[in-house]
């Protein structure tokens, strides 16, 4: 049952943020060597559209998905079933900043959208522990694509995100972590609005009568508009950027 207003917005919705499968696809085909059978830790996984593509592309490797919310790691289960790949997925239940792995046990660790909650620097620095050496991390960051950016949406950022930083700035903090950059690219508009903004925006109108009412929900409906607001008007001075780098 899902009872925080948060969980029934998002609920439902292909991704819980920005990607696509291009793009995870994209950044996948950086990764190599890889060994026989690749264990990949999924961290923020949500609904776990990435984790089911990369199933289906990695077909030697086993996937564990993690995150804080159940009904989003069942209705994952539920998908894997229908695409025959749920021999390869598992899912844990728990917080990032708190992971009940073992040091140096995955090959690959994966994040599309959600290290923001622990802070990048946090996550760079925690998550190492549980990666190989010469393991491969690949994640998606906010970043500003301008040193200028407009007022409004500056403001926007630095209420919300005041971590958010320029692509090379957020190079720099990978290096500093211990890592070695591979690539990195922008994560297009489209991936923004395709699997996420498009269906956000219509679970809003539907929603919107049922919370009138409840502040919390209230809050979190008109974040969610200016937010999609701001990207139509401002998608050219921000955005994801994904990360592929190797731990030193």
């Amino acid at each position: 049952m899902i009872e925080s207003p948060i969980f029934e917005i998002f609920y439902g919705l292909p991704r819980q943020g920005p990607g696509s499968n291009k793009c995870t696809e994209k950044a996948f085909s950086m990764l190599s060597p890889l060994p026989a059978d690749v264990k990949i830790l999924d961290i923020g996984c949500g609904a776990g559209m990435q984790t089911i593509h990369l199933a289906k592309i990695c077909g030697n490797c086993h996937i564990t998905a993690v995150d804080v919310y159940q009904p989003y790691l069942d209705s994952l289960m539920e998908k894997a079933v229908a695409e025959g790949v749920a021999d390869r997925i598992s899912t844990v239940c728990t917080s990032m900043e708190d992971l009940p792995f073992g040091a140096n046990e995955f090959d690959i660790i994966w994040s599309e959208g959600a290290i923001f909650v622990m802070g990048f620097e946090k996550g760079l620095d925690y998550w190492k522990h549980f990666l190989k050496e010469g393991g491969f991390m690949a994640l998606t960051e906010a970043a500003w694509f301008t040193e200028s950016p407009s007022e409004e949406v500056f403001q926007f950022w630095n209420e919300c995100y005041p971590d958010i930083a320029t692509i090379p700035q957020n190079e720099n903090r990978i290096e500093a972590a211990g890592y070695t950059i591979i690539d990195q690219f922008k994560v297009p508009a489209s991936a923004w609005w395709d699997d996420y903004y498009v269906p956000l925006e219509k679970r809003l109108d539907s929603i919107e009568d049922k919370f009138k009412g409840n502040t919390e929900a209230e809050s979190i409906i008109e974040f969610s508009r200016k937010e999609i607001e701001l990207f139509r008007q401002y998608s050219n001075e921000y955005g994801y950027v994904f990360f592929v780098f190797q731990k030193e």
